[in-house]
């Protein structure tokens, strides 16, 4: 399979797309666009930005081309061997999860506009960008003279890309690791801070899961001058989305957060992902439960990991516990939906408001509960075992096999590693809508914090000095448990 992008008219915002699908041997077929793009489990209808599209033989003589569903058409070959799908798209959004060009920036989702052909979804995919010859790529798939190669259309549209000749960038090592960061927008980056806090974020999660997917790894970085905070998870790289371009350190927190809560999606829904969603289905909405460990677990630990490395200090990953905290209870405390039923129901508004009361978010209700499990097991293990002991057999026999797990393997790994049953915890944390505040309390005074509720309603979590919970609270943010190969019982 092949695609040839160009843009005639950059201020236009308009994508011209050409598919050229070879080796035909049937008198109709059918292409695919996709309804909605992993990271983002909600229906996007993609092809609404589609303005016109054509089907042609090698020769240029139009074909049949007949729309079957919204975003599915199919096409009589007339007994041609090669088809090509001649169409354009508007790409004139800029979030993590879109696509965007002008006269300065391509920045390119392949899951938003490019086909794939029924029953080949895993043929080679060759991408050809019509590019200015100044531009430079940033993308997880390597490029040569503007072109680039995945090995199937699962790959191609976990790929994002950035092409610009205003690129900035920068790289660092961990182990045999390369990661490369690039930034396009109006910063003037202190790169030397930069890697070091990367490096060490980095390091910590290696060390913690044992080892890294990838033999690289891609930050894309489009920063934008007004207020936005959106990254998006990729399997050798993340794209992310933040702005305003002037606000200092506080957007430099905003980059470490978001950064190290997408590389730990490397391991946590790139590979250990829910049998649900494997393989990915990208015609319809593929229901899973369990978005609390992939989005909850990945949350907790994307500031936990920024803490331990000591790019957090105590008073930072407070703050940043606090402000879950604050989200969950002030706004969605008293929600009706479990987190199950949540998880399921983001195909339906997961990621809207909704009416008052009925949802919970996945993130932070997930991360609460991740953060209770956590020091639960580590209060009953004097530090032994842990959440981190959960997530590295969730890594060793289902994401490295790459198999896909289900609600009930997480749970008979967490008691497993508890060593107990835990009905406590699926009955109140996960499978109901009983109040958090017991469990959180009563986990927080493990390590010496505590939440409390002022008579406004607003949440402030509080920090006791006591020397015995201070010790057990710098084991839980200081010491880093060494990954242990744990075999199957």
């Amino acid at each position: 399979m092949h695609y040839h992008i160009s843009v005639t008219e950059p201020a236009s915002h308009f994508l011209n797309i050409t598919y050229t699908i070879p080796d035909i041997t049937t008198a109709q077929i059918e292409i695919q666009l996709p309804a909605w793009r992993p990271g983002r489990y909600e229906i996007q209808n993609f092809a609404k930005n589609i303005q016109f599209i054509e089907a042609i033989s090698t020769s240029g003589d139009k074909l049949p081309l007949r729309k079957i569903t919204k975003d599915r058409w199919g096409i009589k070959t007339n007994g041609e061997k090669t088809v090509q799908i001649r169409y354009s798209y508007y790409a004139a959004i800029q979030n993590a999860g879109s696509s965007y060009v002008d006269e300065e920036l391509w920045y390119l989702n392949f899951i938003n506009f490019c086909f794939y052909t029924e029953g080949r979804i895993n043929d080679t995919c060759t991408i050809t960008l019509a590019l200015p010859e100044t531009f430079e790529i940033a993308c997880g798939l390597a490029s040569s003279h503007h072109q680039l190669v995945a090995k199937d259309f699962y790959q191609l549209v976990d790929s994002p890309l950035l092409a610009s000749e205003m690129l900035q960038k920068s790289h660092y090592q961990v182990g045999d690791v390369q990661f490369h960061i690039w930034l396009h927008g109006n910063l003037k980056p202190d790169w030397q801070r930069i890697q070091q806090d990367f490096k060490k974020f980095s390091e910590e999660q290696i060390a913690t899961m044992g080892e890294f997917p990838e033999k690289e790894y891609h930050f894309l970085n489009l920063i934008l001058p007004t207020a936005f905070y959106h990254g998006v998870e990729h399997h050798n790289s993340t794209m992310i989305v933040l702005g305003p371009d002037d606000e200092g350190e506080g957007l430099y927190t905003d980059l470490l957060g978001v950064s190290s809560h997408e590389l730990f999606h490397a391991w946590n829904i790139i590979r250990i992902r829910p049998v649900e969603l494997l393989p990915y289905d990208f015609t319809k909405e593929n229901y899973f439960e369990t978005c609390f460990v992939a989005e909850g677990c990945t949350t907790y630990y994307g500031d936990l990991f920024l803490r331990r490395a000591s790019v957090f200090d105590d008073e930072a990953y407070v703050k940043e516990l606090q402000v879950y905290m604050k989200r969950h209870f002030e706004n969605n405390g008293l929600a009706a939906q479990s987190l199950t039923e949540s998880s399921f129901d983001l195909w339906l508004d997961g990621y809207e408001k909704g009416i008052p009361h009925r949802k919970v978010s996945v993130y932070h209700k997930g991360a609460l509960v991740a953060l209770i499990l956590d020091l639960y097991l580590r209060k009953k293990s004097d530090h032994n075992v842990s959440l981190d002991t959960v997530m590295q057999i969730l890594w060793q026999r289902f994401g490295k096999p790459f198999i896909g797990y289900t609600l009930e393997d997480y749970q008979n790994i967490v008691e497993e590693v508890a060593g107990e049953k835990l009905d406590w915890y699926w009955k109140d944390c996960i499978f109901t809508n009983e109040p958090l505040e017991p469990h959180l309390n009563n986990a927080l005074a493990f390590v010496g914090l505590h939440m409390s509720t002022s008579s406004n309603g607003s949440i402030q979590l509080e920090v006791e000095d006591d020397f015995n919970t201070k010790v057990q609270r710098d084991k839980w943010l200081e010491t880093n448990q060494e990954f242990v190969e744990i075999k199957e019982k």
